[in-house]
C-alpha cells in the first residue's frame, strides 16, 4: 500500500480528509496510525488497521463517518517559558511542533513594548515512543546533508515500511526517488536519516513527480 502524503482519504463513500502525516515504531519500522487532517483543519489520529486502499492511490477508511468523527484528536497547545517542554504524560509523546508568534505587550511608555517570556506551542500527540513524519519531513545522508524530502511511504500487508518515497528538486523538476528500507539507517521524529551517501542517491532511477502543487 502507497500511503502518498497529502492523498484523499474516503470514508463511507465520500471524501473525510487527507493524509497528513504517518505514524512510525521506529524500532519494528511499522506502520501504527496515519494522522488524517479534515474540515476547519481538525486532525484525527486513525489506526493504521482501519486503513485500506482506494483506486490506484487513494486511501479509505473502514469504519463509518460516524466513527472516524469519534477519533483521538491529535492536535495540542501548550503555552511554556522558554527552554520548558510539555508536561510528560504516560501514554503520549510530543511530536510534531509549531511555535506560535511570540506575544508583545504595551509598556506604556513611547516606544515601549515588551516580549511576553512564554511561548505558545501547538503540537501533535503520538502514541508514547513512537515517532511522526509529514510531507516536509528532512531526508538526510550519513554526513548530515539535505537531500530532499518525505513524500510517502510503502508498506507491505503487516504494515512494516518497505520504502521511503523521497521527493527531490523543486517545482517543474521534482521527481521520487524510492528508498529501500535496507537503505534507512534510522527513523525520528520529523527526519529521515539514509545510510546512502548523495552520489549513490543520485544513481538509484527516479520518475517524474505528477501532482497539482500546493
Amino acid at each position: 500500500m502507497r500511503l502518498e502524503l497529502g492523498t484523499e482519504i474516503q470514508c463511507g463513500g465520500e471524501v473525510f480528509g487527507e493524509l497528513a502525516d504517518v505514524v512510525i515504531d521506529p524500532l519494528s519500522r511499522q506502520v501504527t496510525h496515519i494522522v488524517v487532517r479534515g474540515k476547519q483543519d481538525t486532525a484525527r489520529l486513525a489506526p493504521i488497521a482501519i486503513v485500506k486502499p482506494e483506486g490506484e492511490r487513494g486511501l479509505r477508511l473502514t469504519c463509518s463517518p460516524d466513527e472516524a468523527r469519534k477519533l483521538e484528536s491529535v492536535q495540542d497547545f501548550a503555552y511554556l517559558r522558554v527552554g520548558e517542554l510539555p508536561v510528560d504524560d504516560p501514554d503520549w509523546d510530543v511530536g510534531i511542533e509549531r511555535v506560535l508568534a511570540l506575544p508583545y505587550y504595551e509598556t506604556g511608555e513611547p516606544m515601549g513594548y515588551t516580549v511576553d517570556e512564554g511561548i505558545g506551542i501547538a503540537y501533535d500527540r503520538v502514541p508514547k515512543g513512537e515517532v511522526e513524519i509529514r510531507r516536509s519531513s528532512e531526508v538526510i545522508s550519513p554526513d548530515g546533508s539535505l537531500v530532499g524530502h518525505v513524500d510517502g511511504l510503502l508498506v507491505d500487508e503487516e504494515q512494516h515500511v518497505t520504502h521511503v518515497v523521497l521527493e527531490r528538486g523543486h517545482l517543474w523538476r521534482r521527481r521520487d526517488v524510492t528508498i529501500p528500507l535496507g537503505a534507512v539507517a534510522k527513523v525520528e521524529m520529523d527526519t529521515v536519516t539514509l545510510s546512502l551517501s548523495k552520489s549513490e542517491i543520485e544513481d538509484l532511477p527516479a520518475v517524474p513527480v505528477r501532482r497539482w502543487l500546493r
